[in-house]
């Protein structure tokens, strides 16, 4: 299970220094400053749950049915959410009308907040060794 956590931390990782790296130097250009203020909030946020998934490779205390819920959450709010606001922030550079999917944005985010939730729930309720 950890080995999950850390692949997907990793690859998360990654792809938020790329993106972040593009939109910087690629994308700065052809975005409004709002647009670009979006897109940076999606690379955070993504950048933020890379790191928790790492982290959470390490803990051995929660049991696994426990880890493989916030697991699930997280792999989902990280794609919804942060995904959302990538397409939305750059919306006026394609053809499709990105702001049919707004709805997932905080969709995603409720994921991320139920994953954080399961964590503190599930420590609050951990036995002391």
């Amino acid at each position: 299970m950890s080995r999950r956590f850390y692949i997907s931390g990793f690859l998360f990782g990654l792809i938020a220094i790329i993106l972040g790296a593009f939109a910087t130097h690629g994308l700065k250009p052809l975005l409004s400053v709002e647009a670009m203020v979006s897109f940076e909030t999606g690379v955070k946020y993504q950048i933020y749950h890379s790191l928790l998934l790492i982290v959470l490779g390490n803990i051995k205390e929660l049991a696994l049915n426990s880890l493989k819920w916030v697991y699930y959450f997280l792999m989902g709010g990280i794609i919804l959410f942060s995904g959302s606001i990538y397409l939305l922030a750059t919306n006026a550079l394609t053809g499709f009308d990105f702001t049919k999917i707004a709805l997932l944005t905080p969709l995603g985010g409720s994921l991320l907040i139920l994953a954080w939730a399961l964590l503190l729930f599930k420590f609050i309720t951990l036995k002391n060794k």
